[in-house]
């Protein structure tokens, strides 16, 4: 009971202080130290959290993860959203395991991944060892390899163009008000064409 009381307190911390803050749990046979860093989100990671939750995305809790995967791997800091955006509703439909973005998904088999930012930091690198690297920039390019469908790389260019005009729509606002895009917009995974009601 103490150690809970402890935890909740530490955690409020947390909200009040942006310095990281160390929690120990000690049991007769080991130490496990956690260690929580509270940091502001980056101006993209506020255009994205926004962007998603018009989608009701599960995604939107990380999207500061989305901009450090992006930055860590040279990323345009749009397409892996972009991805899950196609891939499975930007997370609403996954085979499971926080797998969002069809990464490694064969038929009935799948990688599953820890959470959602293991997801986004693996797709990310992978992205950029195994496409960017190999000259595969565009979505069209990493078309002939990520996806059997054809139009694949023209839906993640769509999610794309359609983050950036919200980004320019949510700046010119200055993050109060922002038109929320079309949340009837959706790719029909069954037909594999991009659909608007």
């Amino acid at each position: 009971m103490q150690k809970k009381i402890l935890f909740s307190f530490l955690l409020t911390f947390l909200f009040v202080f942006s310095s990281p803050i160390v929690l120990a749990d000690s049991s007769e046979t080991n130490t496990i130290v956690h260690q929580i860093e509270s940091k502001k989100l980056d101006s993209r990671a506020k255009i994205l959290v926004a962007y998603l939750s018009t989608f009701n995305s599960p995604l939107q809790d990380n999207a500061q993860d989305f901009i450090d995967a992006a930055d860590t791997y040279n990323l345009d800091w749009k397409m892996v959203a972009s991805i899950a955006g196609v891939e499975s509703t930007f997370g609403k439909q996954i085979p499971g395991g926080y797998n969002a973005w069809g990464w490694g998904v064969y038929g009935t088999q799948a990688i599953y991944f820890s959470s959602w930012r293991d997801g986004i930091f693996t797709v990310s690198k992978g992205l950029r060892e195994n496409y960017l690297n190999k000259g595969l920039t565009d979505p069209y390019s990493i078309n002939r390899i990520y996806a059997a469908s054809p139009t694949w790389g023209a839906h993640i260019s769509f999610f794309m163009a359609d983050l950036e005009k919200f980004a320019v729509k949510f700046t010119g606002n200055n993050e109060r008000e922002v038109t929320p895009v079309d949340t009837n917009t959706k790719i029909a995974a069954d037909s594999g064409q991009l659909t608007s009601k």
